[in-house]
């Protein structure tokens, strides 16, 4: 018993560390965004640096494929902790955040392929799929106290599951040509590691330098590379999830790395988008219109209609202490996409103009899709507040 309370302990810093930082890091992308965008249209030569090459590769791409597989591995080592003692470790806690995660990828998927069918460029159906966790759960984190724990652990698992689907997306879909050898070596790192878990060697840089390699041989396999993040990390042992367990330690260390180094960097990179004058014709093509529509209309209305025929079909049922405004809310904040949907629309597109409209297309209706989330969840809960009264 006296084990079950301390684990319930652990696991409750633990996510109050992940919401937390979660939170900082929305603010801190948000400043790092809006930095990135007056400085390439303002400074000379800001655009340009990102650009720049090293070893074949632009610091961009070293951003992308490098930087970003660390924010994977904690990804994965947060689903890792999920499957094994937090709200997904029963089938019964995580059918209502997986179907509802699922309703958010399915609907704006196929709104957004639906808009681009006939004559448009349908290679971006991944990119209204994505929720970003940190401005999600930034924006819910700013509504306080008020805000019931089951929301919290709902929105959360929800993107953690829809990181997860992104994450097959981008195996799945955004592959190009495979290099096999390259890939048989990574897949027999990976072995090797899984049976360093099974041999429970406890010792985390045998893990992290097998990382390192199955990095470099995804990265020239073809696969996108930062799947290794997530490989990685349903490798380590989880143990029992304690304070002394290597997953647990190394999760805690990367918190505030991912999200106040990576995640600001990744952001400067990718959001400088020199703008022209007339860019809001852009957002008039089908590629705009695919994303606006999947994120804003799509994530809200796939996420409730999911969560709400699991619960009338009674395969799951919601927590006392939230309802049915909650779950809309929920959903609209899922509309909120950013790191990933810009990090698909990488993948999705070659040209470079065409990327530059899907980020402002994501970039701006995330922003809306936050703003009206947080209103609407801010006006429940107070409505909430006053009948209790």
């Amino acid at each position: 018993m006296l084990r079950i309370i301390a684990n319930r302990m652990v696991l409750t810093k633990l996510f109050n560390d992940f919401f937390n930082s979660e939170r900082a890091s929305g603010v801190i992308l948000v400043c790092c965004t809006l930095f990135s965008l007056i400085a390439t249209n303002v400074l000379p030569g800001y655009f340009e640096f990102w650009h720049i090459q090293i070893a074949s590769h632009s610091i961009t791409d070293w951003i992308n494929d490098g930087l970003m597989a660390i924010f994977f591995l904690l990804i994965g080592l947060e689903l890792e902790r999920e499957v094994y003692t937090g709200e997904l470790s029963t089938v019964k806690s995580a059918l209502l955040p997986a179907l509802a995660a699922l309703g958010g990828m399915l609907l704006p998927a196929s709104i957004y392929y639906f808009i681009n069918n006939n004559g448009g460029d349908t290679r971006g159906t991944g990119i209204p799929m994505a929720t970003d966790i940190a401005f999600a759960l930034g924006a819910l984190s700013l509504l306080g106290k008020r805000v019931p724990s089951s929301l919290k652990v709902f929105l959360t698992a929800l993107a953690v599951i829809d990181d997860l689907g992104a994450i097959l997306v981008i195996a799945i879909f955004y592959t190009n040509t495979l290099h096999w050898m390259n890939l048989g070596i990574a897949a027999g790192i990976f072995a090797a590691l899984i049976v360093l878990n099974r041999l429970k060697v406890y010792t985390l840089w045998p893990y992290l330098a097998g990382g390192v390699a199955m990095w470099y041989f995804m990265l020239h396999s073809g696969v996108h590379a930062t799947i290794t993040g997530v490989l990685l990390a349903f490798a380590i042992p989880f143990g029992n999830g304690s304070q002394h367990s290597i997953s647990y330690r190394l999760q805690h260390f990367l918190h505030k790395p991912v999200a106040f180094i990576i995640l600001p960097v990744f952001a400067l990179a990718n959001t400088s988008i020199p703008i022209s004058h007339d860019f809001y014709y852009a957002l008039g093509g089908t590629i705009s219109l695919g994303i606006m529509a999947g994120l804003l209309v799509g994530k809200p209305l796939g996420i409730f209609a999911f969560t709400y025929a699991t619960v009338r079909l009674k395969i799951a049922s919601l927590p006392a202490d939230i309802g049915w405004k909650h779950i809309l809310g929920a959903g609209i904040l899922g509309g909120i996409g950013f790191t990933m949907s810009i990090f698909i629309s990488l993948l999705a597109f070659d040209s470079e103009p065409l990327i530059h409209q899907a980020k402002i297309a994501i970039m701006l209706i995330s922003t809306i899709s936050g703003i009206i989330g947080f209103i609407y969840l801010r006006t429940t809960l107070k409505e909430e507040a006053s009948e209790q009264v």
